[in-house]
């Protein structure tokens, strides 16, 4: 028996009314009468607009888009109106071999759609070319690829806003907070499960209480842009889970959307700014989920693909893969830069976003013949009025040449520092050498930094992120355990400088766990005591585990996902964090708005800091260059300057007193000009010290083994 075909609706005749319209703006705008579209392609030929039923399932109408002005394909249609559903045909030569790769049988996403509705359903149909087919990418396919493609949705921008604004917290008070959407609120015991996994999960009360409550100021969300899942991984069981494969930069992606509308992700910033929650979106511009020439033709590829990409300039039928995910955008054609930065300003302006992490960050400042810092795309987002105003954060790296590029960005950027992450590591792991690369890790990392008026946030000091270990996962296990992942454990980093303490895993040992514990205490207290800009990942707070995976980003699953359910030392921990936050926010010292270099200001008769070792003396070379050394101090002078002011400030005086040995160091406390005594606010050997007790001047502290400690210095006349 054979199922009878779904009769098609009647046509709209919507070709009949067809206007020439304007070239700009790009993407399909309502204007409160009809809808004008339009689309960049330097080199196709014809653009139709294809309509769609409601459903998205069946198309009604093919219209061919009457007028090309500079590039760009346009039409309008009056009457349309938001909720038309539509993508494109684009037709032109297919040569390959000279870059171009035009198939109007294949449906195309509009790169300015601003929702798509339904998931991409994976079809040999969506190939340009006809796979298995003896001349591979050369071939050309005639089958339809409509069934399979998400459908391009007409928005009514609309929203009331309310009282919302940014809420712009300043450099020097931001602690980031990154999470995944889904993520943190697929287990959260007061999410409904209608929401959770969306952004109206993150709405909920108890969550963003959580947050509100840890001190932290914004809350940085893995990709959600509208991505693609790959086939490999939907074969497994798997997803793309983490969302770094983007296929339209000005939607949400739907999964996140539980009602099924734009006006969620705005109301959940809403709620993170009512909250004084800072929102920043890590946005993935260095490539598109259609791959390398294998890959399918999903968006720009039928577009105009030698513009969109970069390929190779001696056979453009093969793609330069900076990113390592098989195709690179080239940001610079000034078309894919203008699609970028209108990208960035419209989730900034008409989304209310406060900032953007940039994933491989160096692909936007590349040129063919390497990184610049004076790329169209950073000049750009220096000079924007709107863009200049948000918080710019880069990940200063990626496959390609000279793609290492931290401390290299220009100023107005703030650079992801994996020194200070791999430094930090090291040192608590117990390894040879670290004790100089240390005090530069805690001083903000002025060696790359210090230049061209850039201040100390520049430097985002993270021990963790998304990619990688947990925390305490960093503390539990010598080697990753990616088994989950199907690819034999052979995804995901091998140098991980973790250290299991003893036990691969899971202990009873009550002397392991303490161990284990007071080393995540010290992860978190150089971190958010050190100088620059913290970030830390969601779940850490409280000891998170994935097992020992390292490279979660295909699992949609209890690895991926936070849990919960609180252990007591997951509570203690949690409660020393909101500590830690808060001292960090209380003295200025621990945050300075000027690198410090030690250097004696003679105006003022002041040291900003002072490296102290153990019998209370200034570190010698000779100890600097001690392989074994371990234990240092650092007296940050609340007297030093504040800014280029000559005068003496008048915040408080600490000491910071790190241990990297396994054994006790007796440290000698500092005696400093004005009098007064010590008093201890911080020991990652007793976390529940809270600065009562007095040590005068030239104390012997007894320092544990692996700990790290924070005095304050007070005056006889306080209270």
């Amino acid at each position: 028996m054979t199922t009878p075909k779904k009769a098609a609706p009647e046509p709209h005749v919507e070709a009949s009314r067809i206007r020439e319209g304007l070239p700009f703006p790009l993407g399909a705008t309502w204007d409160g009468l009809g809808v004008n579209f339009a689309i960049f392609s330097a080199n196709a030929t014809k653009v139709e607009l294809c309509l769609f039923d409601d459903a998205g399932e069946v198309e009604l109408e093919r219209i061919e888009l009457p007028e090309y002005t500079d590039e760009i394909f346009h039409g309008y249609l009056p009457d349309a109106h938001p909720g038309l559903i539509y993508g494109y045909r684009v037709y032109g030569p297919y040569d390959p071999q000279n870059g171009h790769r035009f198939n109007h049988h294949k449906l195309l996403i509009d790169p300015y759609a601003k929702q798509l509705v339904g998931q991409l359903k994976w079809s040999e149909a969506l190939f340009g070319y006809t796979i298995g087919h003896p001349d591979a990418d050369l071939s050309f396919d005639t089958r339809d690829s409509a069934p399979f493609v998400p459908k391009c949705k007409v928005i009514d921008p609309a929203h009331t806003w309310g009282h919302d604004h940014r809420v712009s917290v300043p450099w020097d008070r931001t602690i980031i907070y990154e999470t995944h959407v889904r993520g943190i609120s697929m287990r959260h015991p007061s999410v409904p499960e209608a929401v959770r996994g969306t952004f109206a999960g993150l709405m909920v009360d108890d969550l963003l209480e959580h947050i509100r409550k840890l001190g932290v100021s914004s809350v940085e969300l893995m990709p959600i842009h509208a991505f693609v899942n790959d086939q490999h991984l939907l074969h497994k069981g798997m997803t793309n889970y983490w969302g770094y494969n983007s296929i339209a930069f000005f939607a949400p992606d739907p999964r996140y959307l539980a009602s099924g509308k734009i006006a969620e992700f705005k109301e959940m910033v809403a709620h993170l700014h009512e909250a004084n929650l800072e929102v920043i979106l890590d946005v993935v511009y260095n490539h598109t989920a259609e791959g390398n020439e294998q890959g399918p033709t999903l968006s720009m590829r039928g577009i105009d693909n030698v513009s969109y990409y970069r390929v190779m300039p001696d056979d453009k039928r093969f793609y330069i893969n900076d990113s390592g995910t098989g195709n690179t955008l080239d940001l610079s054609h000034p078309c894919v830069l203008q699609m970028v930065t209108d990208s960035l300003r419209y989730w900034a302006s008409e989304m209310h976003v406060d900032g953007f992490r940039f994933d491989l960050a160096t692909i936007l400042g590349r040129y063919h013949d390497g990184f610049d810092e004076r790329h169209s795309f950073l000049v750009a987002c220096r000079q924007d009025p709107i863009l200049r105003q948000v918080k710019m954060i880069a990940e200063p790296w990626d496959i390609g040449p000279g793609g290492y590029q931290v401390g290299g960005f220009p100023p107005g950027w703030v650079e992801w520092n994996d020194r200070f992450r791999d430094t930090v590591r090291a040192f608590w792991k117990g390894d040879d050498g670290q004790l100089a690369d240390f005090a530069a890790r805690m001083t903000a990392s002025g060696e790359m930094f210090n230049q061209r008026g850039r201040r100390p946030y520049s430097s985002m000091n993270f021990v963790t992120a998304h990619d990688g270990f947990t925390l305490n996962d960093l503390v539990s296990y010598n080697d990753k355990h990616n088994e989950a992942n199907d690819e034999n454990n052979q995804d995901g980093s091998n140098h991980n400088l973790s250290w299991n303490h003893g036990v691969e895993g899971p202990t009873d040992d009550p002397e392991i766990n303490a161990l284990r514990q007071r080393q995540m205490r010290n992860f978190f207290a150089t971190l958010l005591l050190a100088q620059g800009t913290p970030m830390l990942v969601a779940g850490d707070e409280f000891a998170r585990t994935q097992h020992g995976n390292n490279n979660a980003y295909c699992q949609d699953s209890e690895i991926g996902w936070v849990n919960w359910d609180l252990s007591e030392d997951g509570k203690a921990l949690l409660k020393f964090v909101k500590r830690l936050i808060k001292l960090r926010l209380t003295y200025p010292v621990l945050r300075r708005g000027r690198f410090l270099v030690g250097n004696y200001n003679e105006d003022i008769g002041v040291k900003d800091v002072t490296w102290l070792a153990p019998d209370g003396s200034e570190m010698s070379t000779e100890q600097w260059h001690d392989s074994h050394g371990r234990c240092l101090g650092m007296l940050l002078d609340g007297r030093a300057q504040e800014t280029g002011i000559r005068r003496k400030g008048a915040d408080t005086t600490l000491l910071l007193v790190v241990n990297g040995h396994h054994d006790i160091v007796n440290f000698l406390l500092p005696e400093v000009p004005d009098g007064g005594f010590w008093t201890c606010l911080v020991d990652t050997n007793q976390p529940s010290i809270r600065g009562q007790e007095r040590f005068d001047f030239s104390h012997e502290y007894s320092v544990t083994g692996r700990s790290l400690l924070l005095f304050e210095l007070q005056h006889e006349d306080e209270d």
